[in-house]
């Protein structure tokens, strides 16, 4: 890194580096055998440099020699963004816990039956269904360094379970499935093994349903598949400076029912999203996004604050590419209601699992629409079966602006987005 600044210092204004080693191990079971073991490691270089007043980008994976990165850097900056932001210099980072040296003592026959008995656990229960797990650990190192004096590094560990289970009879094809992520190792199987479990208790029937409108309830899975997407792209500050976001001019404004608040926070201990510093080297802090109905901020990364002329959130993200504002680890409150209670409270209504194209509506104006992959119908308070070959539709900001009550069961859903499940009034249903 210091060689790639030392030569970038020469022919340019500034510079950043920035640079990721990864190693990571899954066990990947298909058809409910192991099927693939291996070991990969990554390092990825990337760098940013300003010259003339405008941006130059190159990165490159694996070994590059500096002059080279610097070179390709060079040549796209007379192409380049005008630059009207600097790279901050030396920085006092959050202590966040996503290091832990367990990790390393876990082994590949360790993750094997990990995955063997979860597989175990729902093929007792539903012998003819097939499975396709993955189990996973491994290590990142992140480092960042820049001409304005910043020099910083953070590692963190990550374990995962992953089970997709499809049951097929008479024709019909049955989806279920769970994953779990920490930073930490994940030894106890039953959490995921008893959801999937209930998934596949819970459809054991089909029940029928006509076009109407109904009651819903997402479950966590429906929520971050379902209703979350509008508004991470509304609360963007890019989409917000583009003039793109509905909630442009709504800052301060109630847009959502009290009971629903939003919070993006890369702090927690342990947490897949954690990190002491985004992608720019911007310390790490709790955002409150929607703060009991009202839009309380948005979330930038350095460009497109500057560009707002407001500061960074610590929201700057690569993902391959430039930095772009991302959230990190959203939280959505969860209320005092239990679901049965919320079941119990419903004379004909819907659940929502999993949504097959959420994303096919106006996403930028609140709109979804998709075909239920996994749901349920509620009838006198209980859960009488599957739905299928139902297609739901509706506005995240309508749907959350009446919000009926938040349940008691929130949970991490793949360990970047935590949410209770969250009954609504009214949803459009459709049928064939």
């Amino acid at each position: 890194m210091e060689e790639i600044l030392s030569i970038a210092k020469k022919a340019a204004q500034s510079a950043e580096v920035f640079q990721v080693f990864a190693t990571r191990t899954p066990a990947h079971f298909e058809a409910n055998r192991l099927k693939q073991i291996q070991t990969k490691e990554t390092t990825g270089t990337a760098l940013r440099l300003v010259k003339n007043g405008r941006i130059g980008f190159a990165q490159a994976s694996g070994l590059i020699k500096p002059g080279d990165l610097v070179a390709m850097a060079l040549d796209t900056s007379q192409f380049g963004q005008e630059v009207n932001f600097e790279f901050p210099g030396r920085q006092s980072y959050p202590e966040v816990k996503i290091h832990d040296p367990n990790i390393e003592l876990v082994s590949i026959d360790d993750m094997i039956t990990l995955v063997e008995q979860v597989i175990d656990a729902v093929r007792k229960h539903t012998p003819e269904i097939l499975c396709e797990a993955t189990a996973s650990k491994g290590t990142a190192t992140y480092k960042i360094a820049n001409t304005k004096g910043n020099h910083a590094t953070y590692s963190r560990t990550n374990f995962s379970i992953s089970v997709d289970g499809v049951l097929v009879r008479d024709g019909d094809m049955l989806f279920v499935g769970d994953v779990r992520s920490s930073c930490s190792p994940i030894t106890d199987h039953s959490l995921i093994s008893a959801e999937i479990i209930r998934q596949l208790d819970r459809a054991k029937r089909n029940a029928s349903i006509t076009s109407c409108t109904l009651p819903v309830i997402f479950t966590p899975y429906g929520v971050a598949g379902s209703l979350l997407a509008p508004l991470i792209s509304a609360l963007n500050g890019k989409t917000v400076f583009d003039g793109a976001s509905p909630l442009k001019d709504k800052l301060g404004a109630r847009i959502l029912d009290e009971k629903f608040s939003l919070v993006d926070d890369p702090t927690i201990p342990y947490g897949p999203g954690s990190l002491p510093f985004d992608d720019e080297g911007v310390p790490a802090r709790k955002n409150a996004l929607i703060d009991r109905g009202l839009v309380n901020q948005f979330y930038y990364d350095l460009r497109t604050a500057a560009l707002a002329g407001t500061i960074s959130t610590g929201n700057g993200s690569r993902n391959g590419g430039m930095p772009s504002p991302s959230p990190h680890a959203l939280i959505i409150d969860g209320g005092e209601d239990g679901f049965d209670s919320m079941v119990k409270n419903i004379k004909e209504g819907i659940i929502i699992e999993q949504l097959m194209g959420a994303e096919q509506g106006n996403i930028l104006n609140g709109d979804f629409s998709g075909n239920v992959l996994l749901g349920y119908k509620i009838e006198n308070g209980e859960i009488t079966g599957r739905i299928k070959d139902t297609m739901v539709s509706g506005n995240v900001y309508q749907l959350l602006k009446a919000v009926e009550a938040l349940g008691n069961d929130s949970r991490w859903i793949a360990g970047y987005v935590k949410t209770p499940s969250i009954f609504c009034p009214a949803i459009s249903v459709a049928t064939k």
